[in-house]
C-alpha cells in the first residue's frame, strides 16, 4: 500500500470515528499532521484519490446548477398534527393490511434540506437536492465538503441514499461569532450553504448529513431495520434517534419522548417520522400521488417567538370595515422574516392585552399569516385605540361592538378599490389582468369609481395606465367582455355582500335559481338555507333592498351581463350532501364537480346536515367529527364505485 492510499484510509477512518460515531481516537494535532502530509503528497504528484478528505474543503466555483432526474421519485410525507390524525392513519393501515399490530420505526424529523446521494461502484458520483421529487439540482461539490457524507462505501452496486443536510446550532453560533453578516437560522443556513455555487462557502459552515432512507438500489431490503443496518455498515450517520414500536400507544409515547428532547438538541427538528417496518406491508399499501401510505410525519405545535409590537395600522375593506394589522419588529420565525401579524378586531386586542411597545408572542403555523398570541412583557406600552378618522378618506368612523367602520364608504377610495378588486377576482367575475395595482391606477386616473364602470373602460383610457401596451389593453378588454357571461353564484359573490362568501353565494344560487327570485326573497326564505343565520339572512335581504344597490345591479345588467344558472343534475347522489376531507388522488375541484354532476351537493364542513363524508389520506378533525355524529363514511375508492368512476 503506498503512502497516499494509507494516509487517505487513516484520515477517513479518524474522521468517521470523530464525526459519525463521536468517538475520536487521535488528537486534532495528530490528525492535522497527517492531513498536511497528504496535501503535500497530492501537490507533489498532482494526484488526488476519489475518497481523499481534501475534497471536503471546497474548490471549484460553479456558474450554475444542473438538474438531474432521480432514479426513483422522492415522495413527501403526509403530515399529522394531532394524535387523532395519527390514529386515523393507523386505522387505515390496519384495515388495509388486516393487521392489528405492525412494527414501525420512530425517528426525528430533521429540519434542513433533503439530499439524494448516488453511489456507483462504491463511489459518490452525484448529490442532488430533492427538488420537485422527480428532478433536483446537482450539488455534488458542496456535498463532498460534508464530513458525514462518505465519499466511498463498501457496497459496489448502484444506490441512492436519502437524508437531511443540517447545520448544528453550535456551528451556527460559531459562524455568527466570526462573521460580520450573521446567518439567520440553522435551516436556511444549511439550505443556502449546499445550494451555493462556491463550495468553499459550504465547507466553512460545517454541515452534517443524517441518512434515513434508500431509494433506488441494486439491493432489496426486507425491512426498515435491514435498511438502517445497511446504512450503518456503509458508514452513514443515521441520526441520533431510531426506535421501534408495534402499537399506537407506544408510538405516541415515543413521539412525546422526542418532543421532550426537542429543546435540548443541537439541531432543529419539527416533528417525528413514523414508518412501517416491513417492506411487504409497504408494497401492499403503496403510494398516493404525493406520499407513501406507509409513513406519516407527526408535526409538533408551531414554533413561537417574541418580538416588539411597534404600531397598528388600520386597513379598509370593501365593506368599509377597518381591520387592525400589527406592525412588528422584524423577527425570524419558521424560516421567514415576520413583520406583520393579524389582530382581528377590538375584542381580540382587548382579550390579549396587547399594546404598542409591548413584547408579544407570535406564532406562524403552516405558512399562514402569523397571529399574536399574547403579551410577553408589557413594557408600559400604549393602549391601542381605534382611529378617529378613516385612514383612507379622512371620514368619520363608527365603532360597532368589536368592529370599526368608515361611515363615508360611499366616497372612500380604499373601499371602492377593494370592492373593485373583489369583483374582478378569479372566484368572482374572473377578469384576468385587472389586478389591484391596475385598478388603483385607473381609480387615480378617474376612470373607475364603482364596479359597473369596469364595463365602460376603453382602450384610450387603459393605454394611459403606466406600463400598458396595446396587447395588454386588448387582453383586459377581452377579459371584461368574456366576464359578461357569468354563473349566477359567481355574480352573487362578486357583489361583495357582507358575510357572504363563495360557498354561501352558491347556496343562494341553488336555492333561488335566478337573480330576480333572490331579489324578491324574504328574510324567512333566506333563513331556510342550511347554515344561514339571522345575520347572514338580514345582510342578503338588506343588500338587495337597498336603492343604491338596486341601481347598481340594473346598471350592470344594462351593460350586457348575462347570468346563467346551472340546474342541479339528477343522479346516484341526488339528495345526498357530501363533505370531502383528506388528500385524494384527483384535484379537489374535480371531485366536487363529480358530486354535482351526479346530483349531490357539497358541504365544506361537517355538520348534521351532511349525509356522507368521503375521506382520503391525512383526513383529520373532519373525519373524527363525522364519526362522533355517526355519519356515513366512504373511502375515496368507495366514492368512485358509487358514481362508477375509474381512477
Amino acid at each position: 500500500m503506498d503512502r497516499m492510499t494509507e494516509l487517505v484510509e487513516k484520515l477517513n477512518d479518524y474522521a468517521y470515528r470523530y464525526y459519525t460515531l463521536d468517538e475520536p481516537i487521535v488528537s486534532d494535532k495528530e490528525y492535522d499532521a497527517l492531513y498536511d502530509e497528504l496535501v503535500e503528497l497530492e501537490s507533489q504528484t498532482g494526484t488526488r484519490l476519489a475518497n481523499s478528505p481534501t475534497h471536503r474543503v471546497g474548490g471549484e466555483l460553479l456558474k450554475q446548477f444542473e438538474s438531474h432526474t432521480h432514479k426513483q421519485r422522492l415522495y413527501s410525507l403526509a403530515k399529522s398534527q394531532s394524535f387523532g390524525d395519527l390514529e386515523s392513519w393507523w386505522t387505515r393501515c390496519a384495515y388495509s393490511l388486516n393487521e392489528d399490530k405492525f412494527l414501525c420505526s420512530v425517528e426525528y424529523k430533521y429540519d434542513g434540506l433533503t439530499v439524494n446521494l448516488t453511489y456507483n461502484n462504491g463511489e459518490l458520483v452525484r448529490a442532488t437536492t430533492r427538488g420537485n421529487g422527480v428532478k433536483g439540482e446537482i450539488v455534488t461539490n458542496g456535498a463532498k465538503t460534508i464530513r458525514t457524507i462518505p465519499l466511498t462505501i463498501d457496497f459496489k452496486g448502484e444506490i441512492e441514499v436519502q437524508g437531511e443536510c443540517i447545520m448544528r446550532l453550535s456551528e451556527l453560533e460559531k459562524y455568527n461569532n466570526t462573521h460580520d453578516i450573521p446567518l439567520k437560522n440553522a435551516r436556511n443556513a444549511a439550505a443556502g450553504a449546499l445550494r451555493n455555487l462556491d463550495s468553499k462557502v459550504t465547507a466553512e459552515r460545517h454541515l452534517d448529513f443524517m441518512a434515513y432512507s434508500v431509494g433506488y438500489s441494486d439491493i432489496a431490503f426486507n425491512s426498515q431495520k435491514e435498511m438502517v443496518d445497511f446504512l450503518v455498515k456503509n458508514k452513514f450517520r443515521i441520526g441520533d434517534y431510531v426506535k421501534y414500536a408495534d402499537n399506537l400507544n407506544d408510538i405516541q409515547t415515543l413521539i412525546n419522548e422526542i418532543e421532550s428532547k426537542r429543546n435540548t438538541l443541537d439541531y432543529l427538528i419539527d416533528g417525528a417520522v413514523i414508518k412501517i417496518n416491513e417492506q411487504s406491508f409497504r408494497n401492499e399499501l403503496g403510494f398516493t400521488e404525493k406520499s407513501p401510505r406507509w409513513a406519516m410525519a407527526y408535526k409538533y405545535e408551531a414554533e413561537e417567538v417574541t418580538t416588539i409590537l411597534k404600531d397598528v395600522i388600520w386597513q379598509v375593506s370593501r365593506t368599509g370595515k377597518l381591520n387592525p394589522l400589527a406592525v412588528l419588529e422584524p423577527v425570524e420565525l419558521c424560516g421567514a422574516t415576520i413583520s406583520r401579524a393579524t389582530l382581528n378586531n377590538l375584542d381580540d386586542i382587548s382579550k390579549k392585552g396587547v399594546k404598542i411597545g409591548s413584547r408579544v408572542f407570535i406564532r406562524r403555523s403552516n405558512d399562514v399569516i402569523p397571529e399574536i398570541l399574547g403579551v410577553a412583557e408589557d413594557n408600559n406600552g400604549s393602549v391601542i385605540l381605534p382611529p378617529d378618522k378613516c385612514p383612507s378618506c379622512g371620514g368619520d368612523v363608527k365603532v360597532d361592538g368589536a368592529f370599526v367602520y368608515c361611515e363615508n364608504k360611499e366616497n372612500c377610495g380604499a373601499v371602492h378599490i377593494s370592492r373593485l378588486d373583489h369583483f374582478a377576482s378569479r372566484e368572482a367575475m374572473n377578469i384576468e389582468g385587472l389586478s389591484e395595482k391596475t385598478i388603483l391606477q385607473l381609480y387615480n386616473l378617474g376612470f373607475l369609481r364603482d364596479i359597473d364602470d369596469i364595463y365602460d373602460l376603453t382602450a384610450e383610457q387603459l393605454i394611459q395606465a403606466e406600463g400598458f401596451k396595446d396587447k395588454k389593453v386588448s387582453n383586459i378588454l377581452n377579459a371584461i367582455k368574456n366576464s359578461k357571461n357569468a354563473a349566477l353564484d359567481n355574480f352573487i359573490y362578486s357583489l361583495g355582500i357582507a358575510n357572504i362568501g363563495k360557498k354561501s353565494a352558491k347556496q343562494l344560487a341553488d336555492k333561488f335559481k335566478s337573480l330576480e327570485n333572490l331579489q324578491s326573497a324574504t328574510i324567512e326564505d333566506i333563513l331556510s338555507l342550511d347554515d344561514f343565520g339571522e345575520i347572514m339572512a338580514t345582510s342578503v335581504y338588506n343588500f338587495f333592498n337597498n336603492d343604491a344597490n338596486k341601481k347598481l345591479i340594473d346598471s350592470l345588467l344594462s351593460k350586457g351581463i348575462q347570468l346563467e344558472f346551472k340546474e342541479v343534475k339528477q343522479g346516484v347522489l341526488t339528495g345526498i350532501t357530501i363533505c370531502l376531507t383528506g388528500s385524494i388522488s384527483v384535484p379537489r375541484s374535480k371531485a366536487k364537480q363529480m358530486i354535482i354532476d351526479n346530483g349531490g351537493s357539497v358541504a365544506d364542513s361537517v355538520s348534521k346536515n351532511v349525509n356522507v363524508v368521503v375521506y382520503g389520506e391525512e383526513a383529520g378533525s373532519k373525519l373524527e367529527k363525522a364519526k362522533k355524529l355517526g355519519l356515513e363514511l366512504w373511502t375515496e375508492k368507495e366514492f368512485y364505485e358509487k358514481i362508477n368512476f375509474e381512477d
